[in-house]
């Protein structure tokens, strides 16, 4: 199974590279990366390069202009990048644990997309982190014990190791809680919903919308949590002044049975 891993990114490079050593460690290196840049500077690039060069996977770098907030549009470009069967969702302020690729490989099922949950780390903690250059992707559970002490991260229940069983399919319909920067999703599926809808811009749903829309198109969820977190870095909170129209659409998204977005991955020469 051809796997890729996408990073979204926007001018965060110090996050993007504690990102890319947490995947140049993963015990599974069977996959492919692609940085989704939505308009970054030229530092952004250069640590994208220097990882091409070093990294022990092949790492390429999808950019696109920087007009605003435009997450779906620049996901869809990376997929349309990437000839793999099997898309692992995430962002470049969210490090991998060691397992993160291959507990996805061993997760996936034809049918189902997984989701699974994230640790947040502090602003102080986050600074720290990336100042020190923390190899957290390393740590031991001890050793985040010791930070959930010190009130480092917000919770340890994500570093839970549950075995895969049935209980991972106990809400196939779910979609609430469900976001990009622990997802993953059969190419065959995604072609099918058309991608992520790049009508959300900004502050958006885009997430939520591109799951619900797998979903109605009969595409099951199964539950990933307790087996692969990220260590989200913190960030200050975004502009929300397109929230209440995202919202709006996504209701609307609710209340249908759309299956394929309106703007896709048709945009980018993949249907």
């Amino acid at each position: 199974m051809k796997t890729a891993v996408i990073v979204t990114t926007y001018n965060r490079p110090d996050a993007l590279a504690a990102v890319l050593e947490g995947y140049d460690a993963q015990l599974d290196r069977h996959f492919e990366l692609l940085v989704a840049d939505d308009g970054s500077t030229e530092e952004t690039a250069a640590v994208v390069r220097d990882f091409a060069e070093r990294g022990r996977f092949p790492l390429l770098h999808v950019w696109q202009e920087d007009r605003g907030c435009r997450p779906a549009a620049i996901r869809n470009r990376a997929i349309a990048s990437t000839h793999a069967d099997y898309i692992i969702f995430t962002d470049g302020d969210c490090v991998p644990s060691r397992h993160f690729v291959r507990i996805h490989k061993e997760l996936a099922e034809p049918g189902f997309f997984l989701g699974a949950n994230r640790l947040l780390l502090t602003a102080d903690f986050t600074n720290r982190v990336l100042r020190e250059q923390i190899p957290i992707h390393n740590w031991t559970l001890f050793q985040w014990v010791q930070s959930w002490a010190r009130r480092d991260v917000n919770r340890l229940a994500p570093l839970l190791a549950l075995p895969n069983g049935p209980f991972r399919k106990w809400a196939p319909h779910r979609w609430k809680g469900i976001k990009t920067c622990n997802l993953s999703v059969w190419r065959t599926d995604l072609i099918r919903v058309n991608g992520l809808d790049e009508s959300n811009q900004g502050w958006a749903l885009e997430d939520s919308d591109l799951v619900i829309r797998l979903l109605h198109a009969g595409i099951k969820h199964k539950n990933a949590r307790f087996a692969a977190p990220v260590f989200h870095l913190w960030h200050p909170e975004r502009d929300r002044r397109d929230l209440q129209e995202n919202q709006q659409r996504l209701d609307d998204l609710l209340r249908s049975t759309t299956i394929r977005s309106a703007v896709g991955l048709d945009q980018h020469g993949t249907s």
